[in-house]
C-alpha cells in the first residue's frame, strides 16, 4: 500500500508486456527466477539472441512489499506468487511465428496456491486490513478475479499466436 494508494487501488494492474506483444516485433517475457530458473533462463538465452527489441519483466520482491517471511525469502516469495496466480511466468518470440511455431509460450501452470493467503503475506497488502477491513476484503476478491481473468486470457494468447 504505496502513500499515492494508501486506499487501496481500485483498478486493474497496468500490462506492460501486452502492450509490447501488440507490437509484434519486440521479443517479450515474463519471469520468476525463485519459481523456474529454467524458464528465466531460457527467457535471457531467447532475449540475447533475438535480432530486435526484447523486454524481460522480472517479479522481484522489494523491501517495500513488506515480505513478513524477510527479504531473505525473495525466491520463495516468487514461487509462491506463481502457484498462488499472482504472478504467470511466459514468453511471446515473434521469431517463431515467423517459422510457423508457436510464438506464444505460457510457462505458468494453473494456479494451486492460495491467492487471498499469498497478498496477505505482504505488509502492503495487509495494512489495508487495518485502515478498513471491509473496502480491503472486496480489493482482495477484485484482484484475484482480475488475476484469473489475466490467467485466462494467457491461455487465449497461447491458441492466438499458435503456427500455422
Amino acid at each position: 500500500m504505496a502513500q499515492f494508494a494508501a486506499g487501496g487501488k481500485e483498478t486493474r494492474k497496468k500490462d506492460l508486456a501486452g502492450i509490447a506483444m501488440t507490437y509484434g516485433y519486440v521479443y517479450v517475457a515474463h519471469i520468476a527466477m525463485g519459481a523456474d530458473m529454467n524458464q528465466t533462463v531460457k527467457a535471457l538465452t531467447e532475449a540475447e539472441a533475438y535480432p530486435g527489441p526484447s523486454l524481460i519483466i522480472a517479479y522481484a520482491p522489494c523491501i517495500n512489499h513488506g515480505i513478513r517471511k524477510g527479504m531473505s525469502k525473495a525466491q520463495t516469495e516468487e514461487k509462491l506468487a506463481v502457484e498462488a496466480g499472482y504472478w504467470f511466468n511466459f514468453r511471446y518470440n515473434p521469431a517463431l511465428a515467423a517459422e510457423g511455431k508457436d510464438a506464444f509460450s505460457l510457462d505458468s501452470k494453473a494456479p494451486t496456491g492460495d491467492f487471498q493467503e499469498f497478498i496477505k503475506g505482504e505488509a502492503r497488502y495487509a495494512s489495508l486490513m487495518k485502515v478498513d477491513k471491509e473496502k480491503a476484503a472486496r480489493l482482495f476478491e477484485k484482484n484475484e478475479a482480475d488475476h484469473k481473468a489475466y490467467y485466462e486470457h494467457l491461455q487465449k494468447l497461447v491458441t492466438l499466436y499458435a503456427g500455422n
